[in-house]
């Protein structure tokens, strides 16, 4: 044991000097002893802690600072704030201790990587709330996010010795906020490899399927790269351009995705790698540099027209600079080439702090993150959010693949892609956008829905008798356009809640029902409403009417009144009690922490079958509903209410039925349709629901809702279908339409 303990401080003390001669090129006099303090301070505070894995805890603090300074290029007040972010919320290390020894900044930071203890409003979420209380930090200081996303990959790395529910939740706040966050911030490398671990956690055959995959083709791929890239390399060495070429396979999670959105397997995946041209030359001749790669890879190669996309005269919003074109090869093969200098390539792997490296040549960039930042820091400042509803705004602030457009003086403006003619007007001017009644494009005229694309020229024609209305929320999909419709709808709306809060509260008086927030919240479920505000709105309105009520009375489910302490986990607790209260039975579904038969339901956004790896997720007013752990809905769920998830598994026990649904595509012919029948009926024996066929000039698509028993049933009826003349790909879905609760 004694001996353990030694070799335990000895592996702490070469992690500390690993991290100092990391951060050796950043550090400046008197850098060094900061850190030491800080990893004293950290390594007292954290000594009788372990994580689940059994090791100390202070080599989590150590590796997140690491992270900071080697894979986001991060400084001293980074690596300080690193090795301090978990004291405040584990021990008794105050505050204001922190602000004497290190001083105001970085106890800002370790403030805003603390989480809220204690309790929240019944129906909003301490995920939601300690995103939104980190995200109000990262207004004054993006190092707050940088360093939570360190922690975070760091969590992800090592989240195999966490129990499973514990596994999906995490990783589904990821998949949810985490990666579009990197992404937004131009982390590439980390952002990949989130998604990547967020898969890897919640569906692992389909991860290690793919990266086994990946491994097989890795020999023949690298001998074609090879081929492919010497006469490019041949004809820069001739103009003595200093180059490095590489190439990349694609991350796990896009070919994953790919194969999802494309309903495609593997080998139909074309683009399963890309060509990366990285240049080095003065940043004054760097277009004229990526231009002239560009003109030698197209001499050798034929380019897809369509697929030529240049950053470099107009930079992704979160500053990614890089050329990109597809060409075909000598075999016939479609190949990304990606050509950048040494300095955009930094820029796309370390984002926002390797811009500070560049900073007088990325005027562009900056002033990209900042209107990011400023479109964060007006979602902050809009008081009457609830937690929930501000997480959802902001990851619509995140995802930024994009469309250029110009105002009628020629100044460009960036916009979300899809964006609409009513989008570009809020985005030069609120009082442009209420009053806008439509627009010409490029001098044609249109109406305010119309979707804009890549340089179009926008001039907006307003009335003063225009008004927003309900619609236009369905027009726009720019957050500030959003946010600016709603605050102007909202004025009116809350006159009318007002008198709606007056009827409600006179009738449920009448009624002998306690007005209380549990209420409201069951109310908002059952009224199918996202806010008290809407619920509120449509009683002024008269659209629930008191009949309405009534009805709602009689199912409302009698639960008791519920104590403080319970209200953050709605249900949770009385349905762990009902757990542990039943003997085990014979069944095919087992749930909660003594693997025990309760009731559920099957949620019919995924239709889990057994097999199916899943999870409980406690509704409101329904129990328990089961959910495929790659449901289309998880990550929401995970995400934001993690503290209502039970474990579920499923055993086999009894044959029962399990509705599902197939994808079946292939060429038509005379009798198809009665051949793929037969498998199904005859031959499998499986009931069908429904069956439901399209079929186009040679092709036929169709949809066939039957059931079976559980994975494997599914899949030899799968291999059979396959093995029907005619057929391509069978696929199952699901039904993706489905509200999540």
């Amino acid at each position: 044991m004694v001996a353990d303990a030694v070799e335990e401080k000895r592996e702490i003390i070469n992690r500390y000097r690993r991290l100092l001669r990391k951060a050796k090129p950043v550090l400046k006099e008197g850098d060094a002893k900061l850190i030491k303090r800080a990893f004293t301070i950290a390594m007292e505070a954290h000594k009788n802690m372990r994580r689940k894995s059994g090791e100390p805890y202070i080599f989590h603090p150590l590796s997140v600072a690491e992270i900071c300074v080697e894979e986001i290029g991060l400084g001293t007040t980074s690596i300080v704030s690193a090795l301090l972010h978990d004291v405040v919320e584990d021990t008794d290390i105050q505050l204001s201790d922190i602000e004497r020894t290190f001083g105001k900044k970085i106890t800002k930071i370790v403030d805003g990587l603390t989480k809220i203890r204690g309790v929240f409003e019944y129906g909003t979420s301490a995920q939601a709330e300690n995103f939104r209380k980190m995200l109000f930090t990262l207004s004054e200081d993006v190092r707050v996010i940088l360093i939570k996303l360190a922690d975070r990959l760091h969590n992800m790395r090592t989240l195999d010795s966490m129990p499973r529910n514990k596994q999906l939740r995490v990783s589904s706040e990821t998949i949810y906020l985490y990666a579009p966050l990197a992404h937004r911030l131009g982390l590439n490398a980390i952002k990949t490899e989130l998604e990547d671990l967020y898969l890897r956690f919640t569906d692992y055959p389909t991860y290690r399927d793919i990266a086994n995959k990946i491994d097989e083709t890795k020999t023949s791929r690298n001998r074609f790269i090879k081929q492919f890239v010497q006469p490019i390399k041949d004809e820069l060495d001739l103009l003595k351009v200093e180059c490095e070429i590489k190439s990349r396979p694609k991350s796990i999670f896009s070919i994953f995705n790919k194969m999802r959105k494309q309903n495609i397997p593997f080998e139909e995946v074309y683009d399963l790698f890309a060509i990366r041209v990285i240049i080095d030359t003065p940043v004054d001749q760097e277009k004229n540099f990526c231009w002239q790669v560009y003109s030698i890879v197209t001499d050798y190669y034929t380019p897809n027209p369509d697929r030529l996309r240049d950053w470099i005269s107009t930079p992704k919003g979160n500053g990614y600079e890089s050329l990109h074109t597809t060409v075909m090869a000598k075999n016939g093969q479609w190949v990304e080439v990606q050509i950048r200098t040494k300095r955009m390539d930094e820029i796309a792997e370390k984002g926002y702090a390797a811009h500070w490296k560049y900073k007088d040549n990325t005027a562009k960039y900056e002033s990209n993150l900042e209107k990011w930042l400023v479109r964060v820091r007006e979602t902050l400042e809009k008081q009457d959010l609830t937690a929930l509803e501000f997480v959802d705004d902001f990851r619509g602030n995140l995802f930024n693949e994009e469309v250029f457009v110009f105002t009628p003086k020629g100044e460009l403006k960036t916009l979300p892609k899809g964006a609409s003619a009513l989008d570009f007007a809020f985005e030069i001017h609120t009082d442009i956008g209420a009053k806008c009644i439509g627009a010409k494009v490029n001098q044609k005229l249109v109406p305010i829905n119309h979707v804009l694309k890549n340089g179009d020229q926008i001039e907006i024609l307003t009335s003063s008798k225009q008004k927003p209305n309900e619609d236009w929320l369905r027009f726009v999909i720019s957050p500030k356009a959003k946010a600016k419709i709603k605050d102007l709808l909202k004025e009116d709306r809350r006159k009318v809640a007002e008198d709606g809060k007056e009827i409600l509260l006179r009738k449920l008086r009448q009624m002998k029902l306690d007005a209380n927030s549990q209420l409201f919240e069951q109310m908002r479920d059952y009224f199918k409403v996202s806010s008290q505000l809407e619920l509120l709105y449509k009683f002024g309105k008269n659209i629930i009417t008191v009949n309405d009520l009534k009805k709602f009375q009689e199912y409302k489910p009698t639960h008791s009144a519920r104590n403080q302490s319970q209200v953050e986990t709605p249900g949770v607790n009385e349905i762990e009690e009902q757990i542990k209260s039943k003997g085990r039975q014979e069944d095919t579904l087992l749930i909660g922490e003594d693997m025990d038969v309760v009731e559920y339901k099957l949620a019919k956004c995924c239709t889990p079958i057994p097999g199916d790896e899943v999870f409980g997720f406690v509704t409101v007013s329904e129990g328990i509903k089961i959910h495929r752990t790659n449901c289309p809905n998880a990550p929401e769920l995970l995400a934001n209410h993690g503290n209502r998830v039970i474990k579920a598994k499923w055993t086999s026990q009894h044959e029962v039925a399990f509705l599902t649904g197939l994808k079946v595509v292939g060429t038509d012919r005379v009798g198809l349709i009665n051949d793929v029948s037969k498998v199904i009926s005859e031959e499998l024996k499986v009931n069908m629901s429904s069956l439901s066929f399209r079929t186009d000039p040679g092709i036929f698509n169709g949809e066939i809702m039957l059931y079976v028993n559980d994975t494997r049933h599914l899949e030899t009826l799968i291999s059979k279908l396959e093995k029907v003349e005619g057929v391509e790909q069978v696929s199952r879905f699901d039904s993706r339409g489905e509200k999540a609760i």
